[in-house]
């Protein structure tokens, strides 16, 4: 349960090596999360995030979970709430594959599909139901603005990430009165390590950045979270550009 500031108390994170969700840890543990899960595929990078975590002050445990192992999600995330409740869910998997290779490979698109939408609609389903049976929490989803319209450049990962979106959103109106909150987050290009040295795009942001409007959004009880927030308004614009249109934009 929340503590008597308000602030979550425990935390599951799928996907335990992202930046965006390590960020995010950093800032709720600053604010009195005491209770960090991290959930990921076994490795030293898993190891490191949680001897991090734990030099900050968290009781921070490591679970093996895979995104491409839906069977096993019912057991292994319900181990992790059988453990206590969790406060927040931050569901943070996800790969961007690569546009030409995985037009060349189907195979290797049909990875980036399962991944960030199938597996993500099995876990999201999963915990949807834990934080309903224990009657409160909030599931955070990471999006992407990349899911608002189809382009060319990466018109794979966004079709995954619209899904997933489109997913998200359902779900939230389904737990609506269960005292479950589904918060859906749409960061645009965010500056990771992975992008290290590639020219920065508009309007793109940090991971710092995200995990400060995923905390202002769950104060809030936020149902969508745009990050920067001028994406709002240029998504909406380019959402109904004429097709011709938008093929010649630089986006």
């Amino acid at each position: 349960m929340k503590d008597a500031f308000g602030a979550p108390q425990s935390l599951l994170v799928l996907g335990g090596t992202s930046e965006i969700a390590l960020a995010t840890a950093r800032r709720l543990i600053s604010l009195r999360t005491r209770r960090v899960w991290l959930a990921g595929r076994p490795s030293p990078a898993l190891d490191a995030a949680a001897v991090e975590l734990r030099d900050r002050g968290a009781d921070v445990r490591t679970v093996a979970f895979d995104a491409l192992d839906p069977g096993a999600h019912e057991e292994v995330l319900g181990k992790v709430f059988a453990e206590g409740d969790i406060d927040v869910v931050l569901l943070a998997f996800g790969i961007a594959g690569d546009q030409a290779r995985d037009e060349e490979e189907p195979l290797a698109a049909v990875r980036v599909a399962q991944t960030n939408y199938t597996g993500a609609v099995s876990a999201g389903l999963v915990c949807a139901g834990a934080l309903q049976a224990q009657g409160h929490g909030s599931l955070v989803v990471l999006s992407s603005v990349a899911g608002e319209r189809a382009r060319r450049a990466d018109f794979i990962y966004g079709s995954s990430k619209a899904g997933l979106d489109t997913f998200a959103q359902g779900l939230g109106d389904a737990l609506q009165g269960t005292g479950v909150q589904v918060m859906v987050v749409r960061p645009g290009a965010v500056r990771t390590r992975a992008l290290a040295g590639q020219p920065e795009q508009p309007l793109s942001t940090t991971p710092e950045a995200v995990a400060g409007a995923i905390v202002t959004g769950l104060r809030r009880r936020s149902e969508t979270v745009w990050v920067p927030g001028a994406l709002r308004v240029v998504m909406s614009a380019l959402r109904h550009a004429p097709r011709p249109l938008f093929r010649r934009l630089p986006v």
